[in-house]
């Protein structure tokens, strides 16, 4: 029994995970969750005994000095409680933590015996993977599930992944035999750009929980971030012609593949989800629906401490000449360059999914 002493009664509460490590390209992933404790001030309230799932040789402990006291901190996987406010005010059960090393089912077992004790109603899973997709270009974020129930309602895609698996793929099927609505938010990462950070890949990920949740999540400087992480990788791809002409056919590419897309009915319906996404607002929020500090107090305080700014990107990865496709080539086999995962794929040329 999952003792929970301290966590008031929740209000249609979904959690939120994202884990480090295979499934995070671009750290896209646990930055968003990342973003949402830091925003809404939530506080860890439990966590994972790191002994049971992690590998100190693949994930150590780091060492630390606080008022000159030598400190260790874990690897491991911590839960936090946020209340998002307004007119119709639900809170978050956000996990955060590394992909464990062992004992994979053990580990969804212990989340899911939160997510019962806390009366969770969904589980949402964010993930990045990295994809032939041009940073130029609005990012592609897939939703599955493998509830064909959730994916009618929920305007979803059903998964039909078969391939190497991750602990976001394990989760999800845990949840699927537990009962939980389960749905996972993928992103795909440029390949070619994969060094962390990916505000824009973070930025879109959170839109997309957005509509999936219908609440409004403050951004702070994330589109600020967004920008400027893609000038800089514009110009540092300007300088080295090879990247720039590969760029370029991953647009061709992109543009062709979406253009059947372009029409009137796809353009009213993104209209109205742009609107949806504006109106959502209520009390404690502020002019544009973006939640306030002054609203609904959260739980707990906040101890994020201060925010640092994204260094700049690294230099684009310049594609070998087998890498690149050719320009009469067509569409890849979806938006973001490979099947909809369940899972990322395994790396493809130019690809390192061992470690993101």
């Amino acid at each position: 029994m999952i003792e929970l002493e301290g966590v008031p009664e929740l209000i249609d509460p979904v959690m939120v995970a994202a884990f480090e490590g295979w499934n995070d390209a671009g750290d896209a992933a646990s930055t968003a969750v990342g973003h949402l404790d830091r925003e809404w001030k939530g506080e860890v309230f439990a966590a994972l005994d790191a002994e049971d799932y992690y590998d100190f040789q693949v994930n150590r402990p780091t060492v630390f000095l606080e008022g000159g006291t030598r400190k260790i901190t874990w690897p491991t996987t911590r839960l936090s409680v946020v209340r998002v406010g307004g007119e119709k005010p639900r809170d978050l059960v956000l996990i955060r933590g590394i992909e464990p090393s062992m004992r994979w089912r053990s580990y969804c077992n212990e989340i899911l015996g939160f997510a019962h004790e806390l009366g969770v109603e969904m589980v949402v899973i964010l993930g990045a993977l990295l994809g032939d997709t041009p940073h130029t270009r609005p990012v592609p974020v897939s939703g599955v599930t493998s509830d064909p129930d959730l994916a009618r309602t929920m305007d979803l895609e059903e998964t039909r992944y078969e391939g190497p698996t991750g602990i976001v793929g394990i989760l999800q099927e845990a949840c699927a035999h537990a009962g939980v609505p389960a749905v996972s938010l993928w992103a795909a990462v440029p390949h070619y750009v994969s060094q962390p950070p990916n505000p824009k890949a973070t930025l879109a990920l959170l839109n997309r929980l957005e509509d999936l949740l219908g609440l409004r999540i403050p951004l702070g400087e994330l589109p600020e971030d967004a920008r400027a992480w893609q000038l800089g990788v514009d110009q540092l791809a300007a300088e080295d012609s090879e990247v720039a002409e590969y760029v370029q056919t991953l647009e061709e590419a992109r543009d062709t593949a979406e253009l059947p897309e372009a029409s009137g009915e796809a353009i009213a319906r993104e209209f109205e989800r742009y609107l949806r996404r504006r109106d959502i607002g209520g009390p404690g929020q502020a002019p544009g629906g973006h939640a306030t500090e002054s609203g609904d107090v959260p739980y707990l305080r906040d101890t994020s401490g201060g925010r640092t700014r994204p260094p700049k990107p690294q230099r684009p990865e310049r594609p070998e000449r087998s890498e690149r496709p050719e320009k009469d080539k067509g569409r890849p086999e979806d938006s973001d360059g490979g099947t909809t995962p369940e899972d990322p794929p395994p790396a493809g040329p130019g690809e390192d999914a061992s470690d993101d």
